[in-house]
């Protein structure tokens, strides 16, 4: 199954749905992208753009609320805080300061920008 994302405007992805790998299927027996485009838009409108399940192309499977960025040629999450910076070759985000690496539970404080250890009643 091939899944497509639709994209507004603003290259925000509103929604992603899964189309039959037959649509995508020149008379070569060859997937192609461009016919997945074209059946989604025949049948629903819109702009749409393939994505990968397992993230083998465009960096990151699509999800509503995404950004496709087609310089990059990937789709980001939003940006879950504003100290957070953009890794170009994951195309995710990156907490500007490691995340200590021992076994214990931490969450992200963004006023102090720093990780905070969760400290859970026993």
């Amino acid at each position: 199954m091939a899944h497509f994302a639709e994209l507004d405007q603003n290259n925000v992805v509103q929604r992603v749905i899964v189309v039959h790998n037959n649509e995508l299927l020149n008379e070569n027996n060859v997937e192609q992208e461009a016919l997945g485009q074209a059946f989604c838009t025949q049948l629903l409108g819109g702009n749409w753009v393939q994505t990968s399940y397992n993230a083998s192309f465009r960096k990151n499977y699509a999800g509503a609320g995404f950004t496709y960025d087609s310089t990059k040629n990937a789709f980001i999450s939003p940006k879950p805080f504003n100290s957070w910076l953009l890794n170009d070759d994951t195309c995710q985000w990156e907490a500007p300061v490691a995340q200590p690496s021992d076994d214990k539970k931490y969450q992200w404080d963004e006023p102090s920008t720093s990780w905070v250890e969760l400290v859970i009643p026993q």
